[in-house]
């Protein structure tokens, strides 16, 4: 993921999209911080589920961005969030389904030999495991529960 970003950024630069660059080199510069603190702390440098992660949250804040942008009636700063969480989404693999979520909680489930309540955290961890970022976790622990009681 951190190479796609890098050769992204590249391309971007040399086709001449300002607004492509700059948020390929806010992500990098991200990254790099990240890196820096984890360093830090004697950890080794971000892998591609915490690069995710990073992504995921600069997604968020840009949405978040967007909503405010949107109440007050800023298009031009509302265009520029689009953008960028449109840019940010090309690097975050797509989200399952409805569908889908059901499919990976049921076999999660069956993988795990979940039983019941008490077991729910087995099934997040593998779920959280096999499929990063691709789910959301806040609304899938609902129907986890749901799935196991």
């Amino acid at each position: 993921m951190r190479e796609t970003i890098s050769e992204g950024y590249k391309a971007a630069m040399k086709a001449g999209d300002k607004r492509r660059t700059a948020t390929l080199r806010a992500i990098n510069a991200a990254i790099k911080d990240k890196d820096i603190e984890a360093r830090g702390q004697g950890k080794p440098a971000l892998g591609e589920g915490e690069i995710l992660s990073l992504l995921q949250k600069m997604i968020k804040q840009r949405e978040e961005s967007l909503g405010i942008y949107d109440k007050a009636g800023r298009d031009d700063l509302a265009a520029v969030e689009r953008e960028e969480i449109a840019i940010l989404n090309e690097f975050v693999p797509r989200g399952l389904s409805e569908a889908e979520v059901d499919a990976a909680i049921a076999a999660a489930i069956a993988a795990t030999g979940a039983q019941g309540g008490k077991d729910m955290g087995k099934v997040i961890a593998a779920l959280k495991a096999e499929y990063p970022g691709r789910i959301d976790f806040g609304k899938a622990s609902a129907r986890v529960k749901a799935a196991l009681g």
